[in-house]
């Protein structure tokens, strides 16, 4: 391995750690990393960013599921929006000025990160009725949480509230070619009222799915350098196994501080580039 292929392998180890840890994929760190770090060309970054998405979502799925935290019905419900949603995206990519669709996503997720920047305090959700839909749809669950050391049952609320979100972030995804493991996490946890920790294990199995029908893209493209690439997986699958053994022996209050900063970097991210193309 070469001192380059090195640096970028132990990159891809922080990066999938946090990743796995928040439900977000760990592309926004190594998108980045790869671009102002190493200087590499912007679409075989954001392919090597979308194999780092499977790898996170191959090396911590594998272990939520496994300890039964990720939520499968709820991922596959809202599995369903978000790919309506980016085959809406991709249709109308012509029609609506994305500048205009980031600024809205944008303050979106800043909304979001003040309504949890509210429950830092608050380590599981209060009384969550169950909605009607929730109930048929047999979405709620337990799980059992390492940190409290106990079973947390959990209901479902607002599930139309989450879909309309994760169709729209769907929308984005298909115009803009971005990531929404943010939108993800923030649909479950702030509309759904999900523990933090079943939205980000379930935000990890979705992601995988998602990355897979955009990485194919880009691999016909000739955008998947091996070079690149195969330390990024390697490190990323490494980071996302270790991240989700420390994610389930840390308290939601902690997984919350540290997602609320990157939840506003994003944010702040995207309405500069909706911004910028005015």
């Amino acid at each position: 391995m070469t001192f380059l292929a090195m640096k970028i392998f132990l990159i891809a180890i922080f990066a999938g750690g946090l990743g796995s840890i928040l439900g977000l994929g760990g592309g926004i760190v190594v998108t980045p990393a790869l671009t102002l770090l190493f200087g590499v060309d912007i679409q075989h970054a954001i392919g090597a960013s979308l194999i780092s998405v499977i790898a996170t979502s191959s090396g911590a799925a594998v272990a939520y599921i496994r300890d039964r935290i990720t939520n499968i019905r709820v991922g596959m419900f809202l599995e369903i929006a978000t790919t309506v949603g980016a085959i809406t995206g991709a249709f109308i990519g012509g029609m609506i000025s994305p500048h205009s669709l980031y600024i809205i996503f944008g303050l979106l997720l800043i909304y979001s990160a003040l309504a949890m920047l509210q429950k830092t305090k608050q380590e599981l959700p209060g009384k969550v009725a169950l909605s009607p839909a929730a109930n048929t749809l047999k979405l709620q669950g337990e799980y059992y949480d390492k940190a409290l050391q106990q079973r947390v049952p959990y209901n479902v609320d607002n599930v139309y509230g989450s879909f309309g979100v994760m169709y729209g972030a769907g929308v984005i995804s298909g115009l803009l070619g971005i990531g929404s493991g943010s939108f993800k996490v923030m649909a479950m946890d702030i509309f759904m009222k999900l523990p933090l920790k079943v939205s980000s294990a379930t935000s990890n199995f979705m992601m995988g799915v998602t990355g897979a029908a955009s990485a194919a893209i880009y691999l016909f493209r000739g955008d998947i350098s091996p070079v690149i690439a195969a330390p990024v997986a390697l490190g990323v699958l490494i980071g996302a196994t270790i991240g989700a053994r420390i994610m389930q022996h840390l308290k939601s209050k902690t997984i919350r501080k540290m997602f609320i900063p990157v939840l506003i970097y994003v944010a702040v991210q995207m309405i500069l580039q909706g911004l910028g193309g005015k």
